[in-house]
């Protein structure tokens, strides 16, 4: 992504997405995405049929897709847009510390973004069977030319500029860590991204976590409000 003076516009020309036990019920933008002129890796399909199981790991965990981005249906073309009003750091957090959304102030966005913290995953990289904590200076930083706190600066010059707000999604463990707690349902992640999207957020009522000072929100519309605050989420 990339943030000019009059907005932001995205340089790739499609998406790719895991497979591994993909069903339309569960992801239908990317089960209608994958058609002609997408390309799929490491499935098992039926030779005959040419019908793939996607639930399938005999190969990879790691089943990919690559589709055109104008393959989902609300896709914004050509990709360019005004300047953000809201910005979302995505974060995996296998030890079920992070919870769903927090509202991060400019500084806590340097420091999240700075650090990168998530999680690799089993099937992302080779020998990697269950989830280790990793972190990525700037969530890329094997791409980065300057140092991280010059990008980290200029974040926060253009958050302060145009009066966006920051979230931090977690998409990883609630209610314990990894082998103890359960993955954040996609409904409720989706649902939180919704809240922020339509203001809701914006004007909810807060509490304050009290180790790194994140701002919970105590209810989002389609989240039950125990899975909000890790605090109460473990059991």
């Amino acid at each position: 992504h990339v943030w000019t003076d009059t907005g932001v516009f995205n340089i790739e020309g499609g998406c790719y997405a895991k497979t591994i036990d993909l069903s339309a019920e569960k992801e239908p933008e990317i089960f209608g995405a994958i058609r002609f002129g997408s390309v799929l890796e490491n499935v098992v399909f039926d030779e005959d049929t040419r019908v793939v199981d996607y639930s399938d790991k005999s190969l990879t965990e790691n089943t990919r897709c690559a589709y055109p981005i104008e393959y989902i249906p609300n896709a914004l073309i050509p990709c360019v847009g005004n300047h953000p009003k809201n910005i979302v750091m995505l974060t995996c957090d296998a030890q079920g510390v992070l919870p769903p959304v927090s509202k991060l102030t400019s500084a806590q966005a340097m420091y999240h973004f700075i650090s990168g913290y998530t999680s690799k995953m089993a099937g992302t990289e080779d020998g990697v069977v269950e989830p280790e904590a990793t972190f990525s200076a700037c969530f890329g930083q094997p791409f980065l030319v300057l140092h991280p706190t010059q990008y980290a600066t200029m974040l926060a010059q253009k958050i302060g500029e145009h009066k966006a707000d920051v979230w931090l999604i977690n998409t990883g463990w609630n209610g314990g860590a990894y082998g103890t707690g359960k993955r954040i349902a996609l409904k409720y992640s989706r649902a939180i991204i919704d809240a922020i999207h339509n203001g809701e957020l914006k004007n909810a009522e807060y509490e304050t976590e009290p180790i790194f000072g994140l701002e919970i929100p105590k209810a989002v519309t389609g989240v039950p409000a125990e899975v909000l605050n890790p605090a109460t989420a473990w059991q």
